[in-house]
């Protein structure tokens, strides 16, 4: 056991053929700017939807660690991207809570068992992610075996208030009706609730990263229909504490972590306050303005429209071209789209902009 433990170390301590994405976010020189998109394994791939029917339906695939290697590396076979994000989804800790999570075709996640009450809340518990989350941390370790050093990998989370909002509310919505009433009604019911999954987030994370996660992004998709006031105290208080709670340092190299809240783009010196490596920014914060507001003290990710990838592929080289120069030269830039990308993509509109990034981005790094 002791020889096999030995020789995964040793596979795991595999080095980087490309590290630019892990330089980027530790503001370190880069040759070119490196590119990922969010959303990258997803329902655009013809062959991420072959696999989907193979498994026979969404959380089975997520739950399938042989199944979510393989489609967390189907885009890096289509385009040279500069880092593999974990196929999963968002929704796994409340799921491993016991809250039932199932999904509707055309209408999103939904819990059996929504949280409407104290009791309810009260009753729940951190996760293991050794038991509960086991096959997520299985494809972690997975993952890393499969790339042997071709890109880093990146673990990920909701954020304890995006979470939050799905657990109370049962599902995806656009009124807020339950969660922001318990805000507004119960704010310490609420704030109990997120103490709790916070805690989940953290050792979820550091569960990822001790399987091979090499950074590790939090997604805060509903911190943007918050007020200011209510996001520092509901949102942002509890990323910090996620931030604080994480382990930085892994297998000899630092463990940088980038928060993104989408419409956050008011908030951006408070979220580089938190401790985070680096920001995500979605199209409707200008990169220049961000640059210039948060300074040296964080890296930057993002920031094209995924709807761009609609257009011709010179209309995209374009636009790459524009958030290329709005950055401008130095170091601290990844480059990504403000949000997932969409299903109806084509996937050669998604190479174009791939290669552009990388064809444009070198002048700005001499």
């Amino acid at each position: 056991m002791g020889i096999l433990l030995q020789r995964l170390k040793a596979l795991m301590m595999t080095q980087l053929q490309n590290d630019r994405f892990l330089r980027a976010l530790l503001r370190q020189p880069v040759d070119k700017t490196p590119v990922w998109m969010m959303r990258q394994a997803g329902r655009y791939l013809p062959e991420y939807r072959a696999t989907r029917e193979r498994a026979g339906n969404f959380m089975a695939l997520c739950q399938n660690p042989e199944l979510a290697c393989e489609v967390t590396l189907q885009p890096l076979e289509r385009f040279e991207l500069d880092a593999a994000i974990l196929f999963s989804d968002i929704l796994t800790i409340p799921d491993a809570m016991g809250l039932g999570l199932y999904f509707n075709e055309g209408e999103g996640p939904r819990f059996e068992r929504p949280l409407r009450n104290s009791r309810d809340i009260q009753a729940l518990g951190v996760p293991d992610p050794e038991d509960s989350l086991a096959y997520v941390v299985d494809a972690v370790r997975l993952i890393r075996r499969e790339l042997n050093g071709r890109v880093p990998l990146i673990g990920f989370s909701g954020s304890p208030w995006t979470l939050a909002t799905y657990m109370i509310e049962g599902g995806s919505t656009k009124q807020f009706q339950y969660s922001k009433g318990m805000l507004f009604n119960e704010p310490a019911l609420l704030h109990q609730l997120l103490e709790t999954v916070a805690e989940s987030v953290i050792v979820y994370l550091n569960a990822q990263i001790q399987a091979g996660a090499q950074a590790v992004m939090i997604f805060d998709t509903w911190g943007g229909v918050l007020t200011e006031r209510d996001y520092q105290a509901f949102s942002l208080a509890y990323m910090q504490k996620i931030v604080a709670g994480l382990q930085r340092e892994h297998e000899g190299q630092r463990v940088p972590v980038i928060l993104f809240t989408k419409d956050g783009g008011e908030w951006l010196d408070a979220m580089a306050d938190t401790g985070c490596d680096a920001l995500g920014l979605d199209w409707t914060t200008n990169i220049s303005k961000a640059r210039a507001q948060v300074g040296e003290r964080v890296a930057l990710q993002g920031n094209m429209d995924p709807c761009v990838l609609y257009a011709n592929p010179e209309r995209i080289r374009e636009e790459v071209k524009g958030i290329l120069a709005d950055f401008g030269h130095g170091n601290g830039h990844v480059f990504n789209l403000g949000h997932g990308i969409h299903p109806t993509i084509n996937p050669e509109h998604a190479k174009a902009f791939v290669d552009a990034v990388h064809e444009f981005s070198a002048p700005y790094h001499l």
